[in-house]
């Protein structure tokens, strides 16, 4: 199936130098509010106390935060958890205070004004458990950034490494740096979603690597820029349906999905943008701008035995 039919290559390569202009903007851009801002970090790596709580009748989320803010619980996040009569409440950790006692003083500010309300649950998050976790997923990516790294160096070559190494580490920059800027809660499920979308531009930016090598060792004449033009050319189609059915599962879960996976939808939606954008700008400028060539991809010769023996007088 194809979406486009194309006779003529699309010269992608001409946009580099502004692609990679923009690119290293936004890079910059991130690190600034990533030190700026930070991250608006979820229970999950901060600690602190998670309420549920039901309602007879569909819950007013902006009542309850006035509520709450009325009990000096300014900081509590408020939304709603499977329907509209049950409700989630997510309260940073308070020094000398346990968490049943944060409780019962929530339960009672809710229950001020003669509403009835049940309580469902309470779970405690440490914040010792929030370090070790923030620790373990920083690291997580770490490791599957040089997993990917010694892997396409073995399968290509290692400018192409490099490139689809910078590929994802844009993808990864550039997502964090929209949640610093947006300050949207960073959890454990978002902490998935870019894990994912590092999964999701490593296996678009292999498609594009291996289409490369492929024509530069099928095309005898043609420069670099050239030879990879017609490579995403090539792939142009297969990369726009991959995104285009992703794209709308993703904006199902966004509007449909709730507001546990809002962050989940919201940096995959991104990713899957910044990855397929990544794959054609960022890992092959970055080959190409290491000098990519045509005998870096040529498999080796083999010398048949004998070969090199003098032929019999």
């Amino acid at each position: 199936m194809q979406l486009l039919k194309l006779s003529d290559t699309v010269n992608f390569m001409r946009l580099r130098i502004p692609a990679m202009v923009l690119s290293t903007v936004l890079i910059l851009g991130s690190f600034v509010s990533l030190g700026v801002n930070s991250l608006n970090w979820g229970l999950d790596f901060t600690g602190g106390t998670l309420i549920e709580v039901g309602y007879e009748d569909a819950a007013n989320l902006e009542g309850i935060r006035a509520q709450l803010n009325e009990a000096n619980f300014e900081d509590a996040i408020v939304q709603n958890f499977g329907s509209s009569q049950d409700v989630l409440i997510r309260i940073a950790p308070r020094d000398g205070v346990k968490a049943v006692t944060i409780g019962e003083q929530v339960l009672a500010a809710l229950r001020a004004d003669g509403t009835k309300v049940d309580m469902r649950r309470i779970e405690f998050v440490g914040p010792n458990v929030g370090e070790e976790l923030t620790e373990q997923g920083g690291l997580a990516m770490l490791v599957a950034l040089l997993c990917i790294l010694v892997y396409v160096a073995m399968r290509f070559e290692w400018r192409f490494a490099l490139g689809s190494v910078s590929a994802l580490a844009h993808d990864v920059i550039l997502t964090l740096g929209l949640f610093s800027v947006l300050q949207i809660e960073f959890d454990l499920t978002v902490l998935a979603a870019v894990l994912a979308v590092i999964g999701y531009s490593l296996n678009d930016t292999i498609v594009v690597c291996d289409r490369i090598r492929e024509n530069f060792r099928k095309i005898r004449k043609g420069e670099p820029v050239e030879i990879i033009n017609i490579s995403l050319t090539q792939t142009l189609n297969r990369t726009i349906i991959t995104s285009l059915t992703t794209v709308l599962v993703l904006v199902a879960l966004f509007y449909k999905g709730g507001a546990l996976i809002h962050g989940f939808a919201t940096a995959l939606l991104f990713g899957v943008v910044v990855g397929t954008y990544s794959s054609v700008y960022i890992a092959s400028s970055v080959a190409l701008a290491l000098g990519i060539s045509k005998e870096d991809l040529m498999p080796p010769q083999v010398e048949k035995e004998g070969a090199d023996l003098d032929p019999m007088p």
